[in-house]
């Protein structure tokens, strides 16, 4: 069966099991990547997407103020070590979203990417995550999801078949007894197949096993996604976003490194870039107010940050609540008027030609739509 008669077949399938037969595109041939990238440690969206223009930033801020943001408009500008991102910005391949946050409203960080990744309204109300559920939803046709993760983060686990990548800790087995273990397996038709696959994977990773900086880390992830028959949608973990203190020099690295895995991801994705989402999110936020020791503490809305040329870009969507002190969530942080789940089901369904209630419903229960969340991903050419 071809993937275009399949498609049509998953699609009327996937209408009856949807019980509502509103997936828009599920009959129409899509090559569409999907990848998510997690900050874990609750990312300072207050210094990635400067509010610059907010009379109480700088008060709030202090010695943290970035005082030379990238301006997006007239009221928020880009961190100055997200220069690869800019460029996105100014091709309308990057968006960016402001004071925007999941259910979540404690700040513990095991809580709070617990809530992000399964997708539930409380911590650990469900045992499977939203990415796997969203996996569950497209037809499956070629590949499979993949984690760039020593074990598979809750997010890609669930029903739906996944497998994770992450290069060894033990010492590289010596290229000659690689040679006669596959020698081994030339006559065994399965175990053959699953040696050469892994020999490809290695081959793929190797770079990475070697250098484990941030540009390394999505051209690998391009190099699984860029090729016919390899995965549609990956999840790639980040660490260290929670500065508590030294945030100046902290977060511009971190943001640098984030910088460089996306335009690694675009650059390794070639023509395929056109038809990818990347979708950057981070557990809660941080507090409006610098600390005493040069950082910042755990707080509730953040940014999310979108690139791909697939995105429908060139803009920063907020619902600005502002800094003032009355504005402040619990008068300490800045307070969220977009939903992350929402956001994060409108990109999906969007990116796959899927019906954005559907996929709200399935990937988010108890969530809820937001008119102001659309038109995120360009609809695919037929």
């Amino acid at each position: 069966m071809k993937r275009r008669q399949f498609l049509t077949f998953a699609g009327v399938g996937l209408g009856s099991m949807l019980i509502a037969p509103r997936i828009v595109f599920a009959n129409v041939e899509t090559d569409r990547r999907f990848v998510f990238i997690i900050q874990r440690g609750a990312a300072d969206g207050l210094n990635t997407i400067v509010p610059y223009a907010d009379s109480a930033y700088r008060a709030l801020r202090g010695s943290l103020t970035i005082d030379n943001p990238i301006k997006l408009d007239g009221t928020f500008g880009l961190h100055p070590s997200l220069t690869g991102l800019r460029k996105l910005h100014r091709d309308k391949q990057a968006l960016f979203v402001h004071a925007v946050a999941s259910p979540y409203r404690e700040r513990s960080h095991f809580d709070g990417q617990n809530v992000l990744e399964s997708g539930g309204a409380s911590p650990y109300e469900r045992k499977d995550g939203w990415l796997n559920r969203l996996v569950g939803m497209l037809p499956k046709s070629r590949g499979e999801a993949i984690a760039f993760a020593p074990t598979i983060p809750l997010a890609l686990r669930g029903r739906a078949d996944v497998t994770s990548y992450a290069p060894s800790a033990l010492p590289e087995a010596p290229d000659d007894l690689m040679m006669r273990v596959g020698k081994l397996y030339d006559a065994d038709e399965q175990l053959h197949a699953l040696w050469s696959s892994a020999m490809e994977t290695r081959a793929l990773g190797a770079v990475s096993a070697q250098r484990k900086d941030a540009a390394n880390v999505g051209r690998t992830a391009a190099g699984f996604l860029s090729k016919a028959d390899g995965p549609r949608v990956a999840m790639i973990e980040t660490s260290g976003w929670d500065t508590h203190s030294g945030q100046q020099g902290r977060l511009a690295n971190q943001l640098r490194a984030l910088d460089a895995l996306i335009d690694a991801l675009r650059a390794g994705l070639g023509d395929v870039w056109r038809d990818t989402t990347v979708l950057v999110a981070t557990e809660f936020g941080r507090t409006a107010a610098a600390n005493g020791t040069g950082g910042t503490d755990h707080g509730t809305a953040s940014a999310a940050l979108l690139a791909g040329g697939a995105v429908n870009g060139g803009r920063v969507l907020a619902d600005w609540p502002g800094l003032s002190t009355g504005a402040l969530h619990q008068g300490r942080d800045l307070a969220p008027t977009l939903d992350l789940d929402a956001l994060i089901a409108v990109t999906a369904a969007e990116t796959f030609g899927l019906d954005p209630q559907e996929t709200m419903r399935t990937l988010f229960a108890g969530g809820r739509s937001n008119v102001a969340i659309s038109d995120i991903v360009h609809k695919q050419a037929g």
